[in-house]
Parts: C-alpha cells; sequence; structure tokens
C-alpha cells in the first residue's frame, strides 16, 4: 500500500499521538484508523464497462476532555498536520459532547487478540483484472445459447490494513486481502420473459477464487429459470435455501443488537435474553472468525477481540450484539461488534445457523429438498430487502426467486412474493436440515417452514 500504509505505520501513529495529547493536555483519548487499496473491473459483452482503482483512508479520533465529554473527528488526512487537526477538532468539539451518552474504553481493547492467520496476495493489476472477467463472462455466455449478456458483473481485488490506538496502551493493528467475484446472467427465450440469476464467489486471492464454479453456478441457476410459470396464491410448505434464510435473518438481525434493544428499534428488549424465540432445534451464531469469512479482522472499531458468540441456544435467545456502552448499560461485556464513534453501531459479521443436536426433535429424513416428493415452494433469493422489512416490527414482504417443486418436477416460479412476520416463521420451522453450506454471506443449511403466504402474480 506504499505511501499510504506508510502513513498508517500503527507506531507512528502511537508516538504522533502520545506527543500531541502531551502537548495538548490531553490525557484520555483514542483512534481507529484503516486503508486500502482497490481494484475493480466490470465488462460488457468483451469491452471495459468499469475499469477503477482507488487508495482509501481513513481515520477516526476520540477525546474526551476534563468534564469527561467526548469530541469526534475523521479525516482522511494522515499527513501530520492533518492528525493534528483532526485531534484538536476533536477537543473542541467535546465541549459539545453529549452528557447522556458518553462512551468509555472497552474493558477489552487490551486483552489478547484470537490467533487469526490471514494469507496477503499481492495485486494482479487492472489489466489481469479484465482479462480474466471477460473469459469468465464469455465462458457463461457459452454455457447455453439463451443466455445472451451478463449485465452484471464485477471482479475486484483489495489489501487492507486496520488500527485502533487508545491512551491506556491498547494497540492493535492487522493486515488482509480480499477477492471477490459475481456474475448474474440474463437469458431469454422467443416468447418468454428474460430470466436472470447468478453467483458470487470470495477468496483472499484472486488466484484462490473459484472461478470456474462461480461460472458454473451462474449457468445452472440461470438455465433453470427458463422454464417457469405462475403459482396461486395460497399458504404453501416453504423450504429456504441457506442463502435466502440467511438473508431473512439478517435482515432481522436487530433482535440480536443490543444499540437496537436500547433504542426500542428492535422486537428484543432488555428482558428477552433467556426467552423461547424459535423452535428449539435452531441454533444462530455470530463468527466472525470463521475462515470462510474473508474480510474478518480480529478486532472490532473499539479494540475489543473478535470471538465466536452464540446469539440463540436451542431456540432460546443467549446474548446480544454488544458495543462498549450497549455492554455496560445491560452490565455484561463488549462482544466484538462494535464501530467506533460517540454513539457506537452495533452490527453482526458472520451469521452461522445450524440444527441444535436435540433428541428431543428427531430429524425428519423425509424433509431434504434432494429427495422430497411433494409439492413445495423452494425460495433461492429474497429480493428487495431494503424495502419489504420492517425490522421493528417483525413483518415482511418480500419478492423472491424460487421453484414450484412437486415430485420430480421442478419448475422456476414467474414472479410471486413471500410474506410473514419473522416471530411466526422462526417457530413454524418444522424441519433444519444437517448439511450446511458456505455462502457468502454466511452459513446455514436448507430451512423448512409450513404455511407460508405465498402471493402469485395474478
Amino acid at each position: 500500500m506504499n505511501k499510504q500504509a506508510e502513513l498508517l505505520d500503527s507506531n507512528r501513529l502511537r508516538g504522533f499521538f502520545q506527543g500531541l495529547s502531551k502537548t495538548e493536555s490531553i490525557k484520555k483519548w483514542d483512534l481507529g484508523a484503516s486503508c486500502s487499496n482497490d481494484l475493480s473491473v466490470q465488462v460488457d459483452r468483451g469491452q471495459a464497462k468499469q475499469l477503477k482503482g482507488s487508495q482509501r483512508s481513513s481515520i477516526t479520533v476520540r477525546v474526551w476532555n476534563r468534564d469527561g465529554k467526548v469530541g469526534v473527528t475523521s479525516t482522511t488526512d494522515l499527513s501530520d498536520s492533518g492528525l493534528e487537526k483532526a485531534f484538536r477538532g476533536a477537543a473542541q468539539s467535546s465541549h459539545f459532547g453529549n452528557s447522556l451518552e458518553i462512551p468509555e474504553f472497552s474493558p477489552l481493547s487490551t486483552s489478547p487478540l484470537p490467533d487469526l492467520v490471514k494469507p496477503i496476495y499481492k495485486h494482479r493489476g487492472i489489466k489481469y483484472l479484465f482479462e480474466l472477467l471477460r473469459s469468465s463472462e464469455q465462458a457463461l455466455i457459452d454455457k447455453h445459447a439463451s443466455i445472451k449478456t451478463v449485465p452484471y458483473n464485477g471482479l475486484a481485488e483489495s489489501d487492507f490494513k486496520r488500527v485502533y490506538i487508545n491512551s491506556e496502551g491498547a494497540f492493535r493493528h492487522m493486515e488482509g486481502s480480499y477477492s471477490s467475484i459475481y456474475l448474474y446472467a440474463r437469458a431469454q427465450e422467443p416468447g418468454k420473459k428474460p430470466r436472470s440469476s447468478g453467483a458470487v464467489r470470495q477468496a483472499h486471492g484472486v488466484e484462490a477464487l473459484d472461478i470456474n464454479g462461480c461460472v458454473e453456478e451462474a449457468a445452472v441457476k440461470t438455465i433453470n429459470h427458463l422454464n417457469y410459470q405462475r403459482i396461486n396464491t395460497g399458504s404453501y410448505l416453504v423450504c429456504f435455501s441457506p442463502e435466502a434464510f440467511l438473508e431473512l435473518i439478517g435482515a432481522f438481525s436487530s433482535m440480536f443488537n443490543a444499540r437496537s434493544v436500547i433504542d426500542g428499534l428492535s422486537l428484543s428488549n432488555k428482558d428477552s435474553i433467556g426467552t423461547q424465540i424459535s423452535v428449539p432445534f435452531l441454533s444462530i451464531y455470530d463468527d466472525g472468525l470463521h475462515p470462510a469469512n474473508y474480510s474478518s479482522c480480529s478486532f472490532d472499531g473499539e479494540g475489543t477481540p473478535t470471538k465466536k458468540l452464540c446469539l440463540v441456544n436451542q431456540g432460546i435467545l443467549e446474548s446480544f450484539l454488544h458495543s462498549e456502552a450497549t455492554a455496560r448499560k445491560l452490565g455484561v461485556s463488549p462482544t466484538g461488534h462494535a464501530g467506533l464513534g460517540a454513539k457506537a453501531s452495533v452490527g453482526p459479521d458472520w451469521l452461522v445457523i445450524s440444527r441444535s443436536n436435540t433428541s428431543s426433535f428427531p430429524i425428519n429424513n423425509s424433509l431434504n429438498h434432494a429427495s422430497f416428493s411433494e409439492k413445495y415452494i423452494l425460495i433461492e433469493n429474497l429480493n428487495a430487502l431494503h424495502a419489504g422489512v420492517k425490522s421493528s416490527q417483525g413483518s415482511f414482504s418480500l419478492p423472491f426467486d424460487g421453484w414450484l417443486v412437486n415430485g420430480r418436477e421442478k419448475v422456476s416460479i414467474e414472479a410471486a412474493t413471500v410474506a410473514g412476520d419473522i416471530q411466526n416463521v422462526l417457530n413454524s420451522i418444522i424441519e433444519i436440515e444437517q448439511q450446511s453450506l458456505i455462502t457468502h454471506q454466511g452459513i446455514s443449511p436448507h430451512v423448512w417452514v409450513d404455511n407460508l403466504v405465498i402471493t402469485g402474480e395474478e
């Protein structure tokens, strides 16, 4: 990352701010900083659509004044003069800090970090990315005569560095690299509507990407959607694919978010821990350290170590995701899911859905998406999550891509919407398959839910 990485050298930052705090008579401060070097390409029928390279850097500085109030400043200028302006700006703004919402250092900001070894790949460059994506696009088009274009595609590589330092001795830094490819094809047969589907792959470097697998998955999904039909509105037995169920749980992650709970924007409340929120054979974890989470970091924005956290254990809500402030208010420890700010944000890293090991609910081997012989709806992906979810109320109404499956016959659904209430869904699960699938969003098996309302296209 050359000059950018030199400016973000953690030892330089620590020494500079220690000296500056003495000059300005500031005893308490912290900072979070990051920089990245990003390259990305997009193509359109063999021609370059977008070739982009960027170097990004930012630093957030927090300063506590003598009255205990906090000021926050962010800047992209990592030069000495830029850092000095940010520090003094934070000190000045602290006089206007919110006395009712005062963050503190995480009590775990100096605790040992988990052993997270991340390989770092060198950039292959724009030209290499362009040629690789162009050949991938053509390989996907060649898979079927009806696939004419791949309108949405992208190949990217990035290396990054993250730092957290505070005046009480916390000193965190981490480097890594990340690459991804997505291919979303469009196919059309004479007299029929165009159909689309796609696939995503991630890795630490471009050389490690499963590009052939991405092409094959995108082709199979798109081709399978060519034979479609309308369905009638009604209640159906529904099987969510791992991607779809992760999308649904992610859309309602405010159930586990302590910031949302405290702000009154969650279905959960402060007393929800220990209550049954789903069928007893469902467990949900947040595992930011999982090897398949290629953008993982060993600490959060406040320097708290990242860890695997059980959110739901055998249907019982076991934990919330916490920042320092929310953990202090609820009398627990931070969980490593915070951003950095005067009012720290909280969010999940990498959700893992699994079937609880409980003999009270034996596995129903007949409910398997690969062999089930009766009629059901298989939901592949959920769409319009930004518009169709009311997370604080629990309701959702979402268009989806999927199939009507009846025995050996599997027909794509032309257009339909699935609607319901997340609390009812979690308590209407009738089976969670044993085999889990690693996706670009997390890990989940196929999940079966009975009596979900599906609205077909009139």
